[in-house]
């Protein structure tokens, strides 16, 4: 009995999720690694190729994951997809990962006001809503779990990324905010702030071979981080073996942020 209490202490068998952004890079990971771990997982993607190509591998993989279209900057899209979920998980969630973003590398001067408008929609915004959608089928699973997923842009300066180091560093608070407001509701909430991941986003921002090996250069573990290891971390915080945690930014960085030389 107590071999099988603490299993279950390490697993996500019985719980309900969605992944924001599950097509491709640290998402897509998050999807697998939830629902290997026994989720019944819902994500989401702008692009129906990317998305129904996903459902079908995890369909091999015997993996249980449903798919919507959504572009999650659209409050109209948003709506949509909060109230599939509702439908799909008959009014109860027990996780949501807000890991959907992108970024723009600009200097400050050279950002227009679409920028801005883009990153904040995309990053903040969609975030912020789909976490007052979802609080009530969280509060209803009696147990819910929200993970957003920022980075260290948010605790730390990068040149050319004001405006998505704003959005990060805003998710960040929101994290502890959330985490006071709805801890009586048996809802914790926690962020990973990601240091440079290896996924076709960033390789888009840093294709240059010199500026990489600088980047990595300033990593103490001397290389940049996969996909994976974002994903167990998001896993273990929505385990009941996590249950104390609440409130916490956990920078996955291979120490980058600590490097002081």
């Amino acid at each position: 009995m107590e071999k099988s209490n603490r299993a279950k202490r390490w697993s996500l068998s019985d719980m309900t999720a969605l992944v924001t952004g599950g097509t491709k890079g640290i998402g897509h990971a998050i999807v697998e690694e939830l629902a290997e771990l026994g989720a019944v997982v819902h994500t989401c993607s702008r692009n129906e190729a990317e998305l129904n190509k996903c459902l079908q591998k995890w369909a091999d993989m015997d993996l249980l994951v449903t798919g919507s279209v959504c572009d999650v900057s659209s409050r109209a899209e948003r709506e949509r997809l909060m109230e599939r979920v509702r439908s799909i998980f008959h009014g109860k969630l027990t996780i949501l990962i807000n890991n959907a973003g992108t970024s723009i590398a600009k200097p400050t001067l050279d950002c227009t006001a679409e920028d801005y408008t883009y990153l904040m929609s995309t990053n903040l915004e969609s975030s912020f809503h789909l976490s007052q959608m979802a609080h009530p089928l969280l509060k209803a699973s009696g147990r819910g779990s929200i993970v957003f997923i920022s980075s260290i842009t948010g605790v730390m300066a990068f040149k050319n990324f004001s405006i998505y180091s704003a959005t990060k560093g805003a998710l960040n608070q929101l994290t502890k905010n959330l985490a006071c407001e709805w801890a009586n509701d048996s809802i914790r909430t926690n962020c990973i702030a990601p240091g440079p991941i290896a996924t076709s986003l960033l390789k888009s921002l840093f294709n240059d071979e010199e500026l990489v090996a600088k980047l990595v250069s300033r990593i103490p573990l001397g290389r940049m981080g996969e996909p994976e290891e974002v994903a167990s971390l998001t896993a273990f915080l929505c385990m009941p073996v996590a249950s104390y945690i609440n409130g916490q930014i956990i920078c996955v960085d291979g120490g980058r942020v600590v490097y002081d030389s």
